[in-house]
């Protein structure tokens, strides 16, 4: 299965050499970006996406500042280990870890409209269009109990 793991000065090179392939690259911001973003943004948590120990993907998640909720930044599976259920385990993991905080029950996500991998991954977990289109992305929100 997979693990998610903090990025430290052991795998950070790990995590940037990971990549989508060139056709998915305009779907999702590199790692680089989204690491440098989260020193920027301290709210941010970026994560390896683990299976045993080799690194597969990258996830990065922060509690928005705007408007106290939830959102997944960033998902990306390395184009050698995708279609192998990496990313939906990660999915999975995360959405428990954020389901186990009492004072939230939702989560955003954003992604480009014609990214139909993303959009049956996260509406097979129940997320719904919230009618937002934000930077060209439409957003999708999951509630829980």
């Amino acid at each position: 299965m997979v693990e998610l793991r903090e990025i430290d000065r052991d795998n950070f090179g790990d995590v940037l050499d990971l990549s989508v392939s060139d056709e998915q690259k305009h779907f999702v911001a590199s790692n680089a970006y989204s690491l440098a973003q989260a020193k920027a943004q301290p709210e941010c948590v970026p994560l390896a996406i683990y299976s045993g120990e080799e690194p597969v993907g990258f996830l990065m998640y922060c509690m928005d500042l705007d408007d106290g909720e939830y959102w997944i930044y960033s998902l990306m599976i390395d184009q050698k280990h995708q279609n192998r259920g990496y990313g939906r385990a990660a999915m999975r993991s995360v959405l428990e870890t954020m389901a186990r905080d009492a004072e939230r029950n939702m989560v955003y996500i954003s992604f480009e409209p014609n990214n139909v991998a993303a959009k049956r991954l996260y509406e097979s977990f129940g997320f719904i269009p919230d009618g937002r289109v934000m930077g060209g992305e439409v957003v999708y929100c999951l509630r829980w109990a």
